[in-house]
C-alpha cells in the first residue's frame, strides 16, 4: 500500500498539539456504534478500560477504512495513512488521537501496520464462509498479538491462534455496521434464495463463532456482545441493558 493522503478530505486530525478534544470524538464514535458499552464497560478494570475503547475504536477506524463507502479509494488511501501512522508508533511519533491512548505501549504497532495490506481483498464477497474468515485471517492474527500486549492475559484461556479466530469473528461481524451487503458469501446468499441473505450470513456467523474463552477480559465481553446482537433481529442494534448486563457479567466472569 503505498503513498499518503493528499485529499484534503481525507485527512486525519493532528493530535502532536492539544488532541485530547478529538480523542474523545474518535471515542465517542465508537460508543455511538456499541451504546451497550455504557454498561458492559464497568466490568472492565479500571487499569485497562481506557485503552480497551481506544483500541476499539482503531478497529473500527481501520475496519471502517477497509470496507466503507461505495468507492474503495477513499478507505485505501486511510489505510495508507494508517500504515505510516502505525509505523511511526513504534519509533515514538504520533499524529492521531488514538495515539494519546495507545501509542506509548509497547505493542506490534509495526506489524498491524503491515497486515494493513491484506485488508483491501477483503473488501471483496467471499465465495462462502471458510473463504470469508481466510481474507481477514492476516489482520487478525497482527490484531490478536497487538490486544496481548495491551491486555497481557495470563493463566488458562484461548491460544494465540484461537485469540487470532476471535478476532476474526469479531471482524466478519463488524461488516454488518455497513450498509452493503458485500460481506454476505456467495454461498450463503444461494442458500437464502428469496429470504434476508443478511439475516441468514448472521446465524451462520454467530453457529460458527469460535468456542474459545479469551484470555483478554475486554474481547469475552466485545465478543458476548457480539454474539447478542447476531442472534437478535438486526445485527446493527445494541442489545437491551439487562441483556448487555448479563452477557457482560457472564464474559467477565470467564
Amino acid at each position: 500500500m503505498a503513498g499518503g493522503m493528499s485529499d484534503p478530505d481525507l485527512e486525519v486530525p493532528d493530535a502532536r498539539a492539544d488532541g485530547t478534544g478529538t480523542l474523545q470524538a474518535f471515542l465517542d464514535k465508537w460508543q455511538a456504534r456499541w451504546p451497550e458499552w455504557s454498561v458492559a464497560g464497568v466490568f472492565v478494570p479500571d487499569a485497562v478500560r481506557a485503552r480497551a475503547v481506544a483500541w476499539a475504536s482503531l478497529l473500527q477506524e481501520l475496519s471502517d477504512a477497509a470496507w466503507g463507502g461505495s468507492d474503495p479509494r477513499p478507505g485505501l488511501a486511510k489505510l495508507a495513512w494508517w500504515q505510516e501512522e502505525l509505523r511511526g508508533w513504534e519509533r515514538g511519533v504520533r499524529r492521531h488521537p488514538l495515539g494519546i491512548e495507545l501509542q506509548r505501549l509497547p505493542a506490534p504497532w509495526g506489524g498491524l501496520a503491515g497486515a494493513l495490506d491484506s485488508l483491501p481483498a477483503s473488501r471483496e464477497r467471499a465465495g462462502d464462509p471458510g473463504e470469508a474468515v481466510e481474507l481477514v485471517r492476516p489482520f487478525a492474527h497482527a490484531a490478536a498479538a497487538v490486544e496481548a500486549a495491551l491486555f497481557d492475559g495470563r493463566g488458562e484461556g484461548a491460544s494465540g491462534e484461537e485469540e487470532a479466530e476471535l478476532v476474526a469473528a469479531w471482524l466478519l461481524f463488524s461488516r454488518f455496521s455497513h450498509d452493503q451487503d458485500a460481506h454476505v458469501p456467495l454461498s450463503v446468499m444461494a442458500a437464502a434464495g428469496d429470504g434476508d441473505a443478511t439475516l441468514a450470513w448472521a446465524a451462520e456467523l454467530r453457529r460458527r463463532w469460535p468456542d474459545a474463552v479469551s484470555r483478554h477480559r475486554p474481547r469475552r465481553i466485545w465478543t458476548a456482545l457480539a454474539r447478542g446482537r447476531l442472534g437478535a433481529r438486526d445485527p446493527r442494534r445494541p442489545a437491551s441493558g439487562w441483556s448487555t448486563l448479563w452477557r457482560a457479567w457472564r464474559a467477565a466472569r470467564g
